[in-house]
């Protein structure tokens, strides 16, 4: 007898706000099905949020809480996917350092999500270094 190994996933979001509708449909509704399909592993991004709110760690701890009970509000069921806090997870923090000396900064800029929001945030050549490194965590 032969045993499908199970999938892992891991996925989450940037801890900018509550989240909302399009959320729901975007992903967490797929997120609530495959708990009972994957290993699942949900990142509450609040190190990636310090990027969009520099000077407001109040509102990212904020945050964590809402999104939190946000998934938990849509079923995502804690005792089948792993809900856990970017900054808590040293070893993210470490692997973002080493993956770090893999790519450009060109090649960050070169990121169109990361060009779209640095126009709208008119960084110029302003851009918080952290801003560039969220891609690659």
């Amino acid at each position: 007898m032969t045993h499908a190994k199970q999938q892992t996933i891991l996925t989450g979001d940037r801890i900018t706000g509550p989240l909302h509708f399009g959320h729901y449909i975007g992903s967490l509704r797929a997120r609530v099905q495959l708990q009972h399909e994957a290993q699942q592993f949900l990142l509450l991004a609040d190190t990636q949020a310090l990027t969009d709110n520099v000077g407001r760690h109040q509102k990212v701890t904020e945050n964590v809480i809402e999104v939190a009970l946000d998934y938990l509000a849509v079923g995502i069921d804690p005792d089948k996917s792993t809900i856990f806090i970017q900054s808590q997870v040293a070893e993210l923090a470490e692997l973002t350092q080493y993956l770090l000396n893999l790519v450009t900064v060109a090649r960050l800029e070169r990121n169109p999500t990361i060009k779209e929001k640095i126009r709208l945030r008119g960084f110029e050549r302003d851009i918080p270094a952290g801003f560039l490194i969220y891609p690659v965590s």
